[in-house]
């Protein structure tokens, strides 16, 4: 029994630390593209890398 003293007043505490820490991933824009990202990696990029200036062809 006397261990209910210590357990209910921590659990209160790790509910509202979970809390503070949902609502600021919340409010930070964590949850904001949850698929964008994803589609990122398998997009094609039909682009060539750019070269640096000064580089051309012949020089490979």
């Amino acid at each position: 029994m006397e261990s209910l003293y210590l357990l209910i007043p921590m659990s209160v505490v790790l509910v509202f630390l979970i809390g503070v820490i949902f609502w600021w991933s919340v409010r930070s824009g964590q949850f904001d593209d949850l698929e964008g990202p994803g589609y990122k990696v398998v997009a094609d990029d039909d682009a060539p890398p750019a070269r640096p200036e000064g580089e051309s062809k012949a020089d490979h």
